[in-house]
């Protein structure tokens, strides 16, 4: 990759650790999609540092819990995402 595209990737995780840490600061959680969930799925980020795992309700703009993550699984996905705890 061109220097240029890899200025652009960091401006924009840049862009969106700003978004995330301005949500979840605010008292509003944090989306996280990933690529290795259903097009159905993502994770979201709470304020009290709590992750959980739900299914997107389309008809509804809602969505349904699957899952809270342990705090073993929260920190792994944490890492993973290179998400600061510092929120």
């Amino acid at each position: 990759m061109t220097k240029t595209i890899l200025d652009m990737q960091q401006v924009g995780s840049e862009a969106v650790g700003d978004l995330r840490l301005q949500k979840l600061t605010s008292g509003r959680p944090f989306m996280i999609n990933s690529s290795e969930l259903s097009s159905d799925q993502c994770y979201i980020e709470f304020p009290d540092g709590s992750i959980k795992l739900v299914s997107l309700i389309s008809s509804k703009s809602d969505y349904s819990v699957i899952k809270k993550l342990s705090l073993t699984e929260t920190n792994e996905l944490r890492r993973k995402f290179h998400l600061d705890l510092n929120a």
